[in-house]
């Protein structure tokens, strides 16, 4: 199709008052898509056609609710555009209805699982609501486990997923605002917030974000999300599967970005500790959540510097280990013939291969491809010599520890392997320079004008309750922070 061609697609088309242009028209469009279907009837002697897409509809609410009444109704006297608004105003039961005059947001309306109803005679077109279509059903979280709270998750229709929202927050304060990305798939990405919560300032910039993206289809979140945020190692778009977690959220101003066909949403913005805060850190006892919290802190870092200091001492440092530690340590390197950098890099990458495996291959196979390649391959590596045991313990132990923390498992694994290369060519004195260097680009961030790094920098003591600590509920204040509160924050105030 030349550029002209597409050109002249994209211009949105008035419907014409004559039946046969209008199927003409949309028969071009579909150029004889088996799914597309054209229903056409008299009615009272005037021609009139239903256009559906089949398998988005319920063929049953059609026969009920528009082809019954309309057979059933006396409407000889009336012309075609004087059925038509009799049809609209006082025949068809059905409850969304809307009266359409251009081609474009027809189109849209009827791949979305609209029945279009034309009269001969008449200039517009009345769209009916008789979506169905299959989904999945509810099921629970698969990726955010908790001990205590709702075992619901999020599935692909996002019109569900705005109903397990509202659900939750009975309130009328809860807006919804549908957006539709510009590309050939339409997707529609609604925008949900709390109109006495959210920064005014922070919505205009994500609306002016989402419009200028320019794809050519949308099939996940995922697409969206560079969009929306700002560039850097850390994400500062939150993303899950959990309408009360997404619930919470929003109570604190943050804006959920549901998108159609999708089981996650987005949520912004999205700070840096937020990734150590979990559900279950509210439901549980206060003791045990912090204990909990400052856990997960613990295994981020030793995920990411473990190897790279094990690397350091054994290549630099020695006088850093035991003396016992050191002695298995350089027994076992004297069996190897590869150095210890060497062997970490060479663990960590097929640990990052049996786990890559066990996500793709059918999942009764997945638990056993990881659990007995880890074993045999782990086992046979250490009897053959070509690593050794102390190194394959590190290896494993940060392995283990990153799963703590799966929101930042992407930058775990790649921090792990550059702090293993920066240990075994600068030792202590890289080590702490890459430490240095995160912790720069970490409290320099910003996310939508507000410090990435926040309540640790610019530090803000009453935040702690809920940071350092996880405070009783009595002791927390009834009234939520908003985000746009958090100390160091460049969003103007309402």
């Amino acid at each position: 199709m030349s550029r002209q061609e597409k050109q002249q697609d994209n211009v949105p088309q008035k419907i014409s008052s004559s039946l046969l242009d209008n199927l003409v028209y949309l028969r071009k469009q579909f150029d004889g898509s088996m799914d597309f279907i054209i229903r056409q009837f008299n009615i009272e002697g005037t021609k009139a056609a239903l256009i559906t897409i089949d398998n988005l509809i319920d063929k049953q609410t059609i026969a009920e609710s528009i082809l019954n009444p309309i057979r059933r109704a006396k409407l000889s006297h009336l012309n075609g555009m004087e059925k038509m608004k009799e049809i609209r105003d006082n025949i068809l039961t059905t409850v969304d209805q809307e009266q359409m005059v251009e081609f474009d947001s027809l189109l849209t309306k009827l791949m979305s699982g609209f029945a279009m109803l034309a009269i001969d005679g008449c200039d517009f077109m009345i769209s009916i609501g008789v979506q169905s279509f299959a989904y999945r059903s509810i099921s629970e979280p698969s990726n955010e486990v908790v001990q205590r709270g709702s075992r619901e998750s999020f599935v692909e229709p996002y019109v569900i997923n705005i109903s397990m929202i509202r659900r939750r927050m009975k309130t009328p304060k809860l807006k919804f605002e549908r957006m539709q990305i510009q590309s050939e798939s339409k997707t529609d990405v609604c925008l949900c917030y709390l109109r006495d919560k959210v920064s005014p300032q922070i919505l205009k910039q994500l609306k002016n974000n989402i419009s200028k993206i320019k794809l050519e289809t949308v099939m996940a979140s995922g697409y969206i999300a560079p969009f929306i945020e700002r560039r850097g190692l850390f994400n500062g778009v939150g993303v899950s599967e959990r309408p009360d977690t997404v619930c919470g959220k929003i109570s604190e101003g943050r804006i959920a970005i549901i998108v159609d066909g999708t089981p996650n949403v987005l949520i912004v913005p999205h700070l840096f500790i937020e990734n150590f805060q979990t559900f279950d850190d509210y439901a549980t006892r206060p003791f045990f959540a912090t204990f909990t919290r400052w856990l997960k802190v613990f295994a981020f870092f030793l995920s990411i510097f473990l190897p790279g200091f094990y690397v350091a001492c054994g290549t630099f440092h020695p006088e850093f280990l035991p003396q016992v530690l050191l002695t298995k340590v350089v027994q076992a390197q004297a069996e190897t013939p590869f150095s210890l950098m060497i062997e970490c890099i060479m663990i960590h990458i097929i640990y990052e291969i049996l786990r890559e495996a066990g996500l793709r291959v059918p999942k009764p196979l997945g638990h056993a491809v990881s659990i007995v390649g880890g074993l045999v391959i782990g086992e046979a590596a250490v009897q053959s010599g070509l690593v050794g045991p102390p190194t394959l313990m590190v290896i494993a132990l940060t392995a283990i520890s990153s799963y703590v923390v799966p929101s930042l498992y992407e930058q775990t694994a790649i921090l792990r392997l550059i702090f293993i290369i920066i240990g075994g060519t600068l030792g202590f004195w890289g080590i702490t320079l890459g430490f240095c260097a995160i912790l720069i680009s970490l409290c320099s961030e910003s996310i939508y004008k507000i410090p990435f790094s926040a309540p640790l920098s610019p530090f803000h003591l009453r935040s702690m309750r809920d940071v350092a600590i996880r405070a009783s509920w009595k002791l927390l204040r009834k009234d939520v922070e908003k985000i746009q509160d958090m100390p160091g924050s460049n969003v103007k105030k309402k």
